[in-house]
This record gives structure tokens, sequence and C-alpha cells, in this order.
């Protein structure tokens, strides 16, 4: 029954990404033909989560794209719209299977942040912990399987079509994209990857960088509940002057960490930028958000 509803669902939204490349087509026929990057990058929100998530990756990417497509993606950045408090608030109680006053004393029903794939609140546990609840948003699995096999085929289909396009290997490069994406929806595996990299620093004697805690009783596949950081990104020297008294180091510190991890634990972080990265009221740099890693193979 699981596997006949996801097929309407992948069926309805195939149907829903042909309108829209349908409407995009008949408005540049009549003339409404804005510069490609602006078409594309409003072309990619209207399609919604995995669209939006591949904006985001050329926004982050200047060394892959053109200037022009990465200047007009840095719209994407801040186009997931937060989801309703009692919806976010069902899925955590669903996932837990139990009330949530008991897991809970308080959320803020107001996101921290929101995501393309999931969204993010502040809480304190009945124990007093200050945490952080990372919660997938509903439906957002079966969109990204879909979004990807169609752009999958259509890679192949454009390879077939125009050969010399082949050498660019369009359909290996979604095929890695939706791999990374799909594991990014399993939190169980970004709970073990802060355990695994928590286990690297220690092993590494590294007393300059931390992750947060996970706590396991209150984490599933679609929730995931973290210690929370109290700091600030790192994203300029003026903005961690607060809480370091050497901003340089504290860059640099980040920077060894990283590149300690390439060679000395089980996988790197594979979405390193500013905002996955924050310098903690004691100095340390807090590395955030694993649900991206990469491996070097032997």
């Amino acid at each position: 029954m699981g596997t006949v509803t996801n097929g309407i669902k992948g069926a309805f939204r195939i149907g829903q990404t042909l309108s829209v490349l349908g409407r995009t087509g008949v408005n540049w026929v009549r003339g409404d033909r804005p510069p490609t990057p602006r078409l594309l990058r409003q072309t990619f929100e209207s399609l919604g989560a995995t669209y939006i998530k591949l904006g985001q990756f050329i926004a982050s990417s200047p060394t892959f794209f053109p200037k022009e497509y990465v200047e007009e993606f840095q719209y994407c950045l801040d186009k997931t719209p937060n989801l309703p408090f009692g919806v976010i608030k069902k899925i955590i109680s669903d996932e837990l299977d139990r009330p949530l006053d008991q897991v809970y004393a308080d959320i803020d029903p107001v996101a921290l942040a929101s995501a393309s794939i999931a969204q993010v609140h502040a809480a304190r546990l009945v124990t007093g912990e200050d945490v952080v609840i990372k919660v997938q948003k509903p439906g957002v699995e079966n969109i990204l399987l879909t979004d990807l096999n169609f752009l999958y085929l259509s890679a192949r289909i454009l390879e077939t079509l125009a050969p010399k396009l082949s050498w660019t290997s369009l359909s290996g490069i979604v095929e890695e994209i939706q791999r990374t994406m799909m594991e990014e929806c399993d939190f169980i595996k970004e709970a073990n990857n802060l355990k695994v990299f928590r286990n690297f620093l220690n092993d590494t004697h590294n007393e300059d960088a931390t992750v947060p805690l996970v706590y396991e009783h209150c984490s599933t596949r679609r929730v995931l509940t973290m210690e929370r950081f109290h700091g600030v990104p790192l994203t300029d020297l003026e903005s961690i002057r607060g809480y370091a008294r050497d901003p340089e180091r504290t860059l640099i510190t980040a920077m060894n960490t990283w590149f300690a991890s390439l060679t000395q634990c089980e996988f790197f972080h594979a979405d390193v930028h500013a905002g996955n990265l924050m310098v903690l009221q004691d100095g340390r740099v807090g590395f955030i958000d694993f649900g991206i890693v990469g491996r070097i193979k032997p």
C-alpha cells in the first residue's frame, strides 16, 4: 500500500514539475525573458525543495559556476518558508511516540532556521539542558527521490541526444547529488557522524573545537535533538572578537581541524561554510550540521 501511495505521489510530483517547466516555456515564448540566471533561479524556487537545495549548492560554489549565477542564486539561501509550529509539534510527537511534555520542558514556536529539508527549533529538556531540535519536513524524502530520479533520467536522455556532453558525466553528477541528499534525510546517520567526529577530536587531543552532543533518547530518523551552541557564526573577524582574543587563530583552528579530519577521521565535513561554523562563548570552534560528509578512499 505504501509503495502504491508513494508511486501516486511521485507521479503527481512529476506532473507538478512538468507544469512549472511548461509555464516557464510559455512565458518565454510570450516575451517574458529575464536574464538567464534570474529565470533559472525563479524556476528553481517554483519547483521547490530539491531545486532550492541545488540552487543553494550553486550559490555556495563560486569555483564551479559563473559569477552571475552564483550571485543570483544567493537569493535561494533564504527562500525556505517556515512550517507552522503545529505541524512541527505533530511530527516530533509522532516520531518520539510519547507526549512532548515528558521530554521537553518547552519548545520555542519560532524556528531558529528553516532549510529545504528540515526546520530547527530551540528547546529545553525536562532535565534542564538547552537543545535544538532538527525536524525533517513532511514528504521531503519522497519529493527529493522523485525529483532526482527525474533529473537523472533527463541527464541520461540529454547525454544520448548530445554525445558531446557525455564527457561532463551529467548523470554521474546527479547520481552523486542524489546519494548525498538522501543520506541527509537520515538523522540517525547524522547523529552517528557527530559521535564519530567527537571521537576524532578526543583522539587527536583537540580541545579547541567541538561538535554538539546528541540526545539519543529523543532522536529518530526524522528528529534530531542536539546540544544547543551559544555563540556567533564564523562569518567575519569583527563578529567573533567578543568571543575570541585572537580571531585569526580561531580561523586557523577551524581550518586545521578540517584538514586533520581528511586523514585522521572516517570522513570530512563536506558542507563547511560560515553558517556551519560557530565561535562559542568559550572561544572554541563549533562544527554543526553533519548531514553531508565526504570520504577519501585509501
